[in-house]
């Protein structure tokens, strides 16, 4: 039988574990550990975190499998690099087209961009939700994939909002570590209320059976929808700080093969997890960049291996995805949560384990005498 801790433990394990990860985003924020790039990849992983949560809301807990999470990223990133750039930067950035000239005066907070950029792709993934969340399994999984295309192509022909396939550099850059960990912390803490809420149990229960959901009054397409616009909206979140985080869009990043990288972490981490996905998110992140070993020559006694060229990272990754499906379906965390009440259950079977080795190496086998039922003779 399984042990609870009682809440005051909890409470005061959570309170351990949130001053002492302050205190290490703290240490690397500061540049007392760590260096540049293990930054970059941290706060990539964070940035990670959001989507890749935010597409196991619709892939894990509804149901639906949706791959369009490339085009709302886009959507976020550019809404950052069109309302942040210093308007000294404009004119040289937009050398081919000038920027529309409602645009130029109109500079906007960070927050406020974000914001936007977020609202914008729940909108829009509303209205289309309609129509496309009509479809199901391959048919859903195709046409979210080629909307996210559409998206691309729409943002690459806009050149005078989004200067086109050029792109947009000069984006402020996130100042501090706090900003990207600190927003992942807040949009993550909003899916895991939602999913937990009467909405979550609509969402879970529409991923189990549509025609049980429907006949306990669920409306599915509404739930569905809310359930796309809101994974679009926290995508598009994470977008404008992966922009922030780049300095640099254009939307060529953006090709649905960005959209594979989420996949993987929610296939790594368990589809239906969201302790999972965080997890996966700064697995997957820093292996992809140790991987990108693999896309440079490699040199021997001054001869070249032809193996290792470039696209080579993206042939491993694909096949690092293909053994994952095959041989841990479940992912690193299947379906289930973070918890203090698993941990503890954790550590005490393996306390257990110990006591029960260092038992059995002790015990001492006696061998009753027998009984002279005779006598002595």
């Amino acid at each position: 039988m399984e042990k609870k801790l009682s809440n005051k433990t909890k409470n005061i394990c959570t309170t351990i574990l949130v001053i002492l990860s302050i205190f290490i985003l703290f240490l690397f924020d500061k540049g007392i550990i760590g260096d540049a790039y293990l930054r970059r990849i941290l706060n990539l992983s964070a940035i990670y975190a959001i989507i890749s949560v935010s597409m196991n809301l619709v892939n894990g807990f509804t149901g639906l499998f949706s791959l369009g999470q490339a085009g709302f990223v886009a959507i976020g990133a550019f809404s950052v690099a069109v309302f942040t750039v210093p308007e000294k930067y404009i004119q040289s950035i937009f050398y081919i087209k000038p920027m529309a000239p409602w645009l130029v005066e109109m500079r906007l907070p960070f927050v406020v961009a974000l914001l936007i950029g977020g609202l914008v792709a729940g909108i829009l993934a509303f209205l289309i939700g309609y129509p496309i969340l009509r479809l199901k399994s391959d048919y859903l999984a195709i046409a979210t994939l080629g909307f996210s295309e559409i998206i691309r192509i729409v943002l690459t022909n806009m050149q005078t909002i989004t200067n086109g396939a050029l792109g947009i550099n000069r984006i402020p850059p996130m100042k501090s570590m706090f900003i990207p960990f600190g927003i992942a912390v807040i949009c993550i803490g909003m899916m895991v209320l939602l999913i937990n809420s009467s909405y979550g149990r609509a969402f879970k229960a529409i991923r189990e059976d549509n025609i049980a959901a429907e006949s306990m009054g669920i409306n599915l397409a509404l739930h569905k929808n809310l359930s796309f616009a809101i994974s679009a909206f926290f995508s598009a979140i994470a977008g404008g700080l992966y922009a922030a985080l780049l300095t640099t869009v254009d939307p060529k990043q953006f090709y649905f093969t960005f959209t594979y990288n989420f996949l993987l972490i929610i296939v790594f981490g368990g589809i239906g997890s969201i302790t999972g996905s965080v997890i996966a998110s700064f697995v997957v992140t820093y292996g992809l960049e140790w991987l990108r070993i693999f896309d440079e020559p490699f040199i021997i006694g001054g001869v070249t291996i032809p193996f290792f060229r470039a696209g080579l990272r993206m042939v491993i990754f694909s096949l690092l995805l293909m053994i994952i499906v095959l041989f841990f379906r479940k992912g690193l965390m299947g379906n289930k949560e973070f918890s203090w009440d698993a941990i503890y259950n954790f550590l005490l079977k393996i306390k257990i384990s110990i006591k029960q080795k260092r038992y059995d190496k002790m015990r001492v086998y006696v061998r009753k005498p027998l009984k002279n039922k005779g006598g002595d003779k």
